[in-house]
């Protein structure tokens, strides 16, 4: 009986929010810059007879419901002015926005891009996002402006090393981000020894990171998100821009095809390194260098259907004389935009992701010796948003990846050199997710949902069991189509929201993440040589839960804004080497491999100033990063790689003049963990090393002055020119790339240490247009 009035009750429930809603009208559409037709991400709309809101999706998408009435609407997006419209709301209503962008004075200079609370009032735990108008305000390195190197000057961000190409998140590794560029995974995000990204920022929109509080629609990895968006081309007019600097060079052309129907974007950069690198080298035949291509079509059917095509290939090329090697990625999606009522918004996704790595030697001990390696991935994405009134936002979906991953092959058409392959594997990884944002009440937000995820892995491959000294004690062939193991997850998420003030709120989250792949590296940092493996029988998937918390405050005028967040994670079934393991084109790998678990704890603070003639910020992360391995350290925990104790930046930009602003950058981390020898032993006459426990030691703290001058020229109706100075590390530190230790020949039988460094400071100029 019980159970009856239960369901009766909830019949009833059900039914009020059926009638209420049927109460109500709905008005939607995309809000757009009046001068491009691009769709404005995070634009706001307000209805100010009720107070009600809601903001735009990543498409522009927005929908809110009111009661049948005469409303005054108001949207406004940073950057813009805003736009008040008087609308009679008597029946559903399809409402298109345009907004044009501001010009502000000299004394107020905005550089943040997003509404002054939304910090605050937001249910986005550990969330940044940063847009190219925010970027344009910061410092440039070798001319470029770079929305990804840009990223890691916040708290809780920071590079892998000088040298490296990879990215830590709150004590992740680097292979525990998820970088998105229009929906389609990019495993490599670097170029040139990680000193540019990928990511060309003239074809770049947005860009938003989940550092905690990671949405449902997200999983894979472990640590975070980085989700970029291309921009989708000019429906208005042909535009153009790009620049030309000692280093690279690049050019963007965008425009419509048929106004306000279909529209594209083209975008190419190089590097020309190549050419001055025989002046400085010796070695002949020398390349050095990389190139990028971005490329997009939209569209639009109707305003209810859209279609957007975008791709991305990149590679980097680096050799000399007789030897030589290359990596890269290339990308592709189709993503078709369906709007089924006003309440309801479709994107069907088909996504592409290719990153591969080759290394060629020809000479005369090895004719034509080549190792390769890569990941292929294909990805079905269905993504559902429905508005069903105006305190809540729910979506769900689902998606479908078959990864295709190659760790390695040598091939060699000499005789002196046996061919090795390390098996191929394949594995299909799912994803189920439902979620809502939901307005409980005045002063509390909440966002909640569950993640449903698997991954089998699939044949054609040998999985061998080991003992603890590494032999194969038994092994089992799979078939072509043979499913070898299969792992599910349900990933809860949570995040809160209270407003303590208007100004003020305390936020708390929690996500459970499930990572299926790992990325084995061949070094100590990040390098195109690392590669990547599926979970198997031996190799079990990564589970991290992550709690976070946090302060946030902006002073009423917007020009200050302050938070401090504090986070903690616990990592199970880490996968490390053993100590001496064999990793290059190891067809027995697992045997090398050993289970584990760690921890991640800190506290981050950022001091931000968005307003004024001087604008920029303080950030500071305080942390540790644990890890232990029964077969490491006999068990005792030790410091992961990428700990970093203390890790902080301080941003700053001043408009000198209408025409002229000067930034300039300071970084300083603590160095990360590494072994080193602790004493010497001789064989055969040679001094060798005597290494310390695993990670016992630390590099030399790293820190880095960077300055950048801008100077505009005249505007003019069409075309309009800017000279970039910029110098990387301006007072020549000589941060450590790696240490080697030798016998000292001022006292035979002992170990002297020798840094080596990268670069000292290194000045560029470019010169950018637009028309």
């Amino acid at each position: 009986m019980n159970s009856i009035l239960k369901l009766k009750l909830l019949l009833f429930i059900s039914l009020i929010s059926c009638a209420s809603i049927a109460q109500q009208v709905t008005f939607s559409g995309t809000i757009r810059d009046a001068n491009t037709g691009e769709e404005l991400i995070g634009a706001t709309v307000f209805v100010q007879e009720t107070s009600e809101g809601a903001s735009s999706n990543t498409y522009g998408f927005y929908s809110l419901s009111v009661k049948p009435g005469e409303y005054t609407i108001k949207a406004d997006y940073l950057g813009y002015a805003a736009q008040q419209i008087k609308v009679s709301l008597l029946k559903d209503k399809l409402l298109n926005i345009e907004l044009k962008p501001e010009t502000t004075s000299i004394d107020e200079i905005n550089i943040v891009g997003t509404k002054s609370d939304r910090d605050v009032s937001s249910t986005d735990v550990g969330m940044e996002r940063m847009q190219m108008a925010e970027v344009n305000k910061l410092p440039v390195l070798f001319g470029e402006r770079d929305v990804f190197k840009s990223m890691q000057l916040l708290p809780g961000i920071s590079s892998a090393g000088e040298g490296g190409s990879g990215i830590n998140v709150r004590g992740g590794a680097t292979d525990q981000n998820l970088i998105l560029l229009d929906e389609a995974p990019v495993y490599s995000a670097s170029h040139l020894l990680g000193f540019f990204s990928v990511f060309n920022s003239d074809a770049l929109k947005d860009m938003t990171v989940y550092k905690g509080g990671i949405p449902a629609q997200y999983g894979g990895r472990a640590s975070s998100v980085f989700d970029i968006q291309m921009k989708n081309g000019n429906t208005k007019e042909i535009k153009g821009s790009g620049g030309i600097g000692l280093i690279s060079s690049r050019l963007t052309l965008e425009g419509p095809i048929a106004e306000d129907k279909v529209s594209f974007i083209v975008s190419g950069r190089r590097t020309y390194a190549d050419i001055f690198a025989p002046l400085a080298t010796d070695a002949e035949d020398t390349k050095l260098y990389f190139y990028d291509l971005n490329a997009k079509l939209r569209f639009k059917f109707s305003d209810k259907d859209q279609l957007f095509l975008s791709g991305y290939f990149g590679s980097d090329k680096f050799g000399f004389e007789d030897m030589g090697m290359d990596w890269g990625n290339a990308t592709g999606t189709a993503r078709w935009n369906h709007i089924y009522n006003p309440k309801l918004f479709s994107n069907t996704s088909f996504i592409y992701s290719n990153y591969a790595y080759n290394f060629k030697v020809n000479s005369e001990s090895f004719n034509d010796l080549r190792m390769t390696s890569g990941i292929v991935d294909y990805n079905l994405k269905q993504d559902f948003t429905w508005y069903p009134n105006p305190n809540n936002t729910l979506k769900f979906g689902f998606n479908a990846i078959h990864h295709s991953f190659a760790p390695g092959e040598l091939i060699s058409d000499g005789e002196s050199t046996n061919n090795i392959k390390v098996d191929s594997r394949k594995g299909i990884e799912t994803g189920f997710y439902i979620s809502n944002k939901q307005n409980i009440n005045a002063r509390l937000n909440a966002s909640y949902g569950l993640r449903f995820s698997s991954f089998s892995t699939i044949g054609e491959f040998t999985d061998r069991d080991y003992d603890d000294e590494g032999n194969i004690i038994d092994e089992r062939v799979y078939e072509k189509g043979d499913v070898a193991s299969t792992y599910w997850n349900v990933e809860p998420r949570l995040a809160l929201t209270y407003l303590l003030t208007s100004n003020t709120s305390l936020k708390a989250s929690y996500n459970y993440n499930t990572q299926y792949m790992h990325l084995l590296a061949n070094s100590t940092t990040e390098q195109p040589t690392d590669y990547w493996v599926p979970v198997t029988p031996n190799v079990k998937p990564l589970k991290v839960h992550q709690y976070s918390g946090g302060l946030f405050h902006n002073t009423e005028n917007g020009v200050w804004e302050m938070s401090t967040e504090v986070y903690y994670k616990s990592l199970n079934d880490l996968v490390d080497f053993k100590n001496g393991a064999e990793v290059i084109l190891n067809e027995n790998y697992e045997a090398e491999l050993v289970n584990g678990k760690g921890y991640s704890k800190g506290v981050e603070f950022l001091v931000r100033k968005n307003k004024g003639l001087f604008t920029g910020w303080f950030s500071y992360t305080l942390s540790q990063t644990m890890n232990q391995f029964d077969e490491i350290n006999n068990g005792e925990w030790f410091s992961a790689r990428h700990d970093k104790t203390h890790d902080f930046s301080i941003v700053g930009a001043y408009q000198l003049s209408k025409r002229t602003s000067l930034s300039a950058t300071f970084v300083y981390n603590t160095g990360i963990a590494v072994t080193l020898p602790y004493g010497v032993y001789e064989v055969d006459g040679k001094v060798l090393p005597l290494y310390s426990d695993r990670n016992g030691g630390r590099m030399p703290d790293y820190h880095r002055m960077d300055v950048s001058l801008n100077v505009d020229g005249k505007k003019r109706k069409r075309f309009q020119s800017s000279w970039n100075f910029s110098i990387y590390n301006l007072y020549g530190r000589e941060n450590a790339y790696s240490i080697s230790y030798r016998e000292s020949e001022s006292k035979p039988g002992s170990l002297e240490a020798v840094q080596y460094a990268l670069f000292k400071f290194v000045p560029s100029v470019t010169y950018n247009f637009t028309f």
